[in-house]
Formats: C-alpha cells, sequence, structure tokens
C-alpha cells in the first residue's frame, strides 16, 4: 500500500526537516485523521532528547507498533523505527 511505503514526514515547528536528520526521543501523542478527505494519515508527536518536540507522518505498521511513551529512534536516511 502507499501508505506503507511513504516516507516520513518530519515537521519541526514551520520547518521540515529531511530524511537526512537523525534524532531520537519518546512517543507523547499518536494522532490519526483524513486530513485531505480520503487518505488516512498517521502521526507521531515525539518528545525529543533535548525535551523539544516533533510532529512525524509515519506509516501504518510502525504507528500500531507504537504507544504512548514507546521510544523511537530516527537514524540519518532511514525511516523512524521502534527504539
Amino acid at each position: 500500500m502507499l501508505h506503507d511505503r511513504a516516507e516520513a514526514a518530519v515537521h519541526q515547528g514551520d520547518s521540515m526537516t529531511t530524511n537526512e536528520n537523525a534524532w531520537s526521543g519518546t512517543v507523547a501523542k499518536k494522532s490519526r485523521g483524513l486530513l485531505d478527505g480520503s487518505n488516512l494519515y498517521r502521526r507521531l508527536k515525539v518528545r525529543l532528547d533535548d525535551g523539544t518536540h516533533l510532529n512525524v507522518k509515519v506509516d501504518r505498521t510502525l504507528w500500531s507498533q507504537l504507544q504512548v511513551g514507546d521510544r523511537v529512534v530516527k537514524t540519518a536516511g532511514e525511516q523512524p523505527h521502534r527504539g
């Protein structure tokens, strides 16, 4: 499916980081919604180790595996994964 292979989009404030960024943190909130009326988007709000927050768009598989409080790691050039 398209959602399973989609790249994670990461938003910090009004800017968007690239897939080359690396970060790690804890899931603070999970959400999903039909933002465009036809596609279900799954997002995580991640509290980074430095205390800041990122909003991360993730695929269905990762979203289903994680719960609030779980650790998430993103290495440069890779997709986020449970850490």
